[in-house]
């Protein structure tokens, strides 16, 4: 029963910090555009700066 001693405050603690963790993405506007990234994934990016791929000398 002594354990609760240290846990019952542990676990207040890490309640209190994960709920103010999510009120601040709330007021950060994280959960804004959920779709977003869904659909940003399947948009097709070419890079068309990528380096030619060498060619070795002839022997």
């Amino acid at each position: 029963m002594n354990i609760l001693i240290i846990l019952v405050p542990c676990s207040l603690i890490l309640g209190l910090s994960a709920l103010a963790a999510f009120v601040w993405t709330i007021r950060n506007n994280q959960y804004e555009d959920m779709e977003g990234d869904a659909h940003r994934i399947l948009l097709d990016d070419t890079l068309d700066d990528a380096p030619a791929p060498a060619k070795s000398a002839p022997e």
